[in-house]
């Protein structure tokens, strides 16, 4: 039972930091008024604080995804 609990934990926290990663990129975008369509509106448009905070959660994301792949 905890080699599968462990299995799903780290599909999800894997999937969990690539989440992250995505999502930081497109605030990076949004922050840099660089978006693509679907994501080009809102209040995060051209506000540098949001790039910032973008690549604080891609970081954090990445390094989720990291850890969670080399995990035994």
């Amino acid at each position: 039972m905890g080699s599968l609990f462990n299995s799903v934990f780290k599909i999800v926290s894997t999937v969990l930091g690539l989440a992250m990663v995505f999502f930081g990129a497109v605030w990076v975008l949004q922050g840099l008024n660089m978006a693509p369509p679907p994501f080009n509106g809102g209040f995060m448009i051209g506000d540098p604080k949001w790039t910032v905070y973008g690549a604080i959660l891609a970081l954090v994301g990445l390094g989720q995804a990291i850890w969670s792949i080399r995990r035994r």
